[in-house]
Parts: C-alpha cells; sequence; structure tokens
C-alpha cells in the first residue's frame, strides 16, 4: 500500500476552476476553428486559391490563422450565415409548397380547372372540349 491515495479535497477548488476554464475555453477554440472553416467554403466570392490558402494558413498556423481571419472576414461572417439561412429556408418553403401542391403554378390551375368545370356546367363546351382543356391545363 505504498501507492498514494489522491482525494477530492486534494485538488482546491480554485484549481477544478481553472481546470473547467480551460477546457471550455478549449471547446470554444475548436467550435470557433470549425465555423471559421465552414464559412471559407461557404463563400462564393473566394476563389480556390484564396480557400485553399485560408485553409493552409488556419491549418500550419491555427492561432494566428483564426485572429487574422477574425480581423480580416470575421464582420461578414454572421452576414453569409443568415444569408445562407434565408437560401435554406426559401428552398425548404418551395419544397413544401410542391409537395403539398400550393405552388403558385398549380393554384392557377385549379382555378383555371374550376372555370372550365364552370362553363362546361352552363353547357358553352362539350365535354370533348372540357376533356382536350383539362389536359392542356395538367400537362
Amino acid at each position: 500500500m505504498a501507492a498514494q491515495v489522491h482525494l477530492a479535497y486534494d485538488y482546491p477548488l480554485l484549481s477544478a476552476f481553472w481546470t473547467m476554464l480551460w477546457f471550455f475555453v478549449w471547446v470554444l477554440w475548436f467550435v470557433l476553428l470549425f465555423r471559421i472553416v465552414v464559412d471559407v467554403f461557404r463563400d462564393d466570392a473566394l476563389s480556390g486559391w484564396a480557400k485553399a490558402a485560408w485553409l493552409v494558413l488556419l491549418i500550419v498556423l491555427p492561432f494566428l490563422g483564426v485572429l487574422v481571419y477574425v480581423i480580416a472576414r470575421g464582420r461578414h461572417m454572421g452576414r453569409r450565415e443568415a444569408a445562407h439561412l434565408h437560401r435554406q429556408q426559401e428552398a425548404f418553403d418551395a419544397h413544401i409548397r410542391e409537395v403539398a401542391g400550393t405552388d403558385t403554378r398549380s393554384a392557377s390551375g385549379v382555378d383555371e380547372l374550376a372555370k372550365l368545370s364552370d362553363i362546361r356546367a352552363r353547357g358553352d363546351i362539350s365535354d370533348e372540349e372540357f376533356r382536350r382543356a383539362k389536359e392542356k391545363i395538367l400537362h
């Protein structure tokens, strides 16, 4: 029993605080690094060479690279993120409208079919004319 036993009270409260602080700073650092890498790839204004240069800087000198990126291009990171989210939301909404069948084209098609049905009900067109017009609207 020559091994020394470390109990919880051997680790002072301030040391526990500093350990947690450094852990959270480390996690924050990786979150920032990954956000910058995503921002580099997402930015359409950058050429392929510029993207490669930023990535090399971020990999070779990560602390300096992140600092320089945030100073040079950090102001517009939020705008690019918001624009990306806006495009993503528009695409999602368009998909939902398409799947639900409430697309503006189909809404106008439904209106045209309703008008066509009323015209046929009044007897202004024959069933054959109604069928041809309906096929034209649906296709």
